[in-house]
């Protein structure tokens, strides 16, 4: 019998991913909100906590390439947030 091993060690928070990759925090949840579990986004929840958007490092990657697409057409950010 074969047991799935999660090879998932860490997430890191969306505060620090903000922080690192110097963009505003409110902003970038903007842009993570279309992000899935694929994409390496998942929550994280502890006692007493709402919860906290959280990535693997694969999701900082498919982070970043977000990024840069929503730089590149900031009006993207505008039509779905007055959606």
């Amino acid at each position: 019998m074969t047991t799935h091993v999660n090879k998932i060690h860490y997430v890191t928070t969306i505060t620090k991913v903000a922080r690192d990759l110097g963009e505003d925090e409110d902003w970038l949840r903007d842009v993570a909100n279309e992000m899935e579990i694929e994409d390496g986004a998942i929550w994280a929840f502890g006692v007493g906590e709402d919860g906290v958007q959280a990535f693997t490092d694969f999701g900082i990657e498919r982070l970043i390439e977000l990024i840069q697409v929503y730089k590149d057409n900031p009006e993207l950010i505008k039509r779905w947030s007055t959606a």
